[in-house]
């Protein structure tokens, strides 16, 4: 019996212990969000209910960006990881992600998030798409999981870090043309 899977059962005598097969997350909103909200994979049929979740969150049309990234990860995809979270039949999230083998010259086998998007009335339904994506792509053995978030997107952010997220050892650097 490993260490974390014993608890002590008196406060008297902690030599005497006992197994403790709870669900580690008990209560917390992860845990409720897995039951809460059905995760199913990203089809071409969710296409209007991510641009609507899109333009709630953006403010802009960015229906042609969608429908490009959307392409790319149902259609030019060997292995499709893109998720979608629905509550009885409506969608209320969604991430596209991509696998990638490697990158200026290194070999690695990592999953890129390039869009994530969560209807802001529906709480949870992040963590339960994030859960099931890393549960789907740690079946698959990839290395790690990256994403790219704008600096000062402080909810988007606190969110990542609150799932493990935390800076990586590149930096992007741009120049204006």
């Amino acid at each position: 019996m490993q260490k974390e899977d014993v608890v002590a059962s008196s406060r008297h005598n902690p030599e005497i212990r006992e197994a403790d097969f709870s669900d580690a997350l008990g209560d917390s909103p992860e845990s409720l969000a897995r039951v809460e909200f059905e995760i199913r994979s990203l089809v071409a049929g969710d296409f209007n209910a991510i641009c609507r979740i899109d333009k709630r969150l953006t403010g802009l049309d960015r229906s042609d960006y969608l429908a490009q990234k959307m392409d790319e990860v149902i259609n030019q995809s060997g292995i499709r990881v893109s998720l979608v979270a629905e509550q009885d039949g409506l969608v209320t999230g969604f991430i596209m992600a991509r696998m990638d083998h490697g990158e200026y010259g290194q070999t690695a086998s990592f999953a890129v998030i390039d869009t994530i998007g969560i209807n802001p009335g529906f709480p949870g339904a992040g963590s339960a798409l994030l859960n099931q994506l890393f549960a789907n792509l740690g079946s698959l053995r990839l290395d790690a999981l990256r994403t790219i978030v704008k600096w000062d997107d402080t909810a988007m952010n606190h969110f990542l870090s609150k799932a493990g997220f935390e800076p990586a050892q590149q930096l992007a650097l741009r120049c204006a043309l």
